[in-house]
């Protein structure tokens, strides 16, 4: 049997070789565009957004409630996440924040399973199994393949407000958050969705929440909070990293927030932890970052920081909607200018394609399904032309005259 990631790629590049033949586009553009990801409005298919994905401007979108559709509630959401899938050139990251409890997108409401808090999965071990195993295939049947959780954070401070209190957390103790998020990323890697440990270096020793303002643990922060990454890394159990906009001076004396810090991203997780895959920012349009840094110079500390995927969810109340082609533009113009290296968007672009080679099994053979029925088609379409074409070139017949005609006939030369 052929190795489904060589099919995977086969089928993309294919795809992509179709597209780049109609519409030539830069290898810079392909490139910068695998480092967006985008929030999409509504519950039906957004033409714009549609056309971002299609051209290769977006290499990412996420979901979140408002995209669920009131009635027939799964099959909608699949067959609008499967219509921004189908016109990718390359297999795009579909994406969610599916921790359970509080953060849940997908509510009972809907259809969708229970789901509980990570604070009451750790009850037990099992409890992680079962509700793990549960989001998971409920994410890889509608054609979700990336999950933001589980949280690693750990609740240091009982009464931070956007980690510990919310319940987001596994546990106080930092050898139990590792264990628990094992056990969560175990049951999805079982359906190969993607999963993304967040909030690094740690948000849960925080008194504040970056949704609305900068937090500052300079103070408040433990070494301990490192110890699940340090840990999952190690053995071999993250598949991606989400970083976190919390200030901590200990770790960046400018006191740059983590998604903007070279110090915590590439220093400390890349180089200390020794983490070289996919790092995706959380939003930059929280207010942490969007009333203390402008778009452009948010982007251009973030890239050059280490972030491989920028995370623009247009989801956040009293934030100005960013569009792919204005962020696209920001950061191929830095490129041209030598304020982002060309070389970060290569590192970029080589783990992100790396992380997307291991996409599902069932996902990889879909690719080449559709590829191998195009194919058919097109050869039907020739074949049929063919024969039209033989048709066409053939001399019209010429029909004898009937006995009765030709007696007509020459009696009308005689007269």
């Amino acid at each position: 049997m052929r190795n489904t990631k060589s099919l995977f790629f086969v089928a993309a590049f294919c795809v992509s070789t179709v597209l780049s033949v109609a519409q030539p586009m830069d290898s810079l553009d392909i490139k910068i565009g695998q480092m967006i990801l985008i929030g999409v409005p509504g519950t039906t298919v957004d033409n714009l957004t549609l056309k971002e994905i299609k051209d290769g401007k977006a290499g990412s979108i996420i979901f979140f409630e408002k995209n669920i559709a009131s009635k027939d509630s799964y099959a909608q959401f699949k067959k609008l996440a499967w219509a921004y899938q189908s016109v990718a050139p390359i297999p795009i990251f579909i994406s969610i924040d599916q921790e359970g409890g509080r953060v849940n997108r997908l509510k009972e409401k809907y259809g969708f399973p229970r789901s509980i808090t990570a604070a009451a999965m750790s009850a037990s071990i099992d409890s992680v199994r079962y509700y793990g195993q549960t989001t998971a295939t409920t994410l890889a049947g509608l054609g979700i393949n990336v999950n933001f959780a589980p949280v690693v954070d750990v609740a240091i401070d009982p009464a931070n407000p956007v980690i510990v209190k919310t319940e987001r957390s596994f546990s106080s103790n930092e050898d139990s958050v590792s264990l628990y998020a094992r056990e969560f990323i175990k049951a999805h890697r079982q359906v190969k969705v993607i999963t993304v440990l967040k909030h690094f270096p740690g948000h849960g020793s925080s008194k504040a929440d970056t949704h609305f303002g900068i937090a500052d643990v300079t103070k408040t922060w433990q070494e301990k909070e490192l110890t699940p990454y340090r840990s999952l890394i190690e053995s071999g159990y993250v598949d991606a990293i989400m970083t976190a906009h919390i200030v901590n001076k200990n770790l960046d004396n400018k006191g740059l927030p983590g998604t903007l810090s070279r110090r915590m991203i590439d220093s400390l997780l890349r180089k200390q932890l020794h983490f070289d895959g996919v790092v995706f920012s959380d939003d930059m349009q929280m207010h942490a970052i969007t009333k203390h840094f402008g778009l452009e110079e948010a982007i251009k500390l973030a890239v050059n920081a280490g972030v491989d995927i920028l995370t623009f969810s247009n989801n956040i109340e009293g934030s100005e909607t960013r569009t792919v082609e204005r962020v696209h533009t920001i950061i191929k113009g830095f490129v041209k200018d030598g304020t982002i290296p060309k070389e970060r968007i290569d590192e970029s672009y080589a783990r992100i394609m790396k992380l997307k080679s291991r996409l599902g099994q069932s996902e990889a053979e879909f690719y080449r399904n559709e590829l191998l029925e195009s194919e058919q088609q097109v050869r039907m379409l020739q074949d049929s032309l063919q024969k039209l074409n033989k048709q066409l070139r053939k001399p019209v017949p010429q029909t004898k005259p009937t006995a009765g005609e030709d007696v007509k006939k020459r009696k009308k030369k005689k007269n």
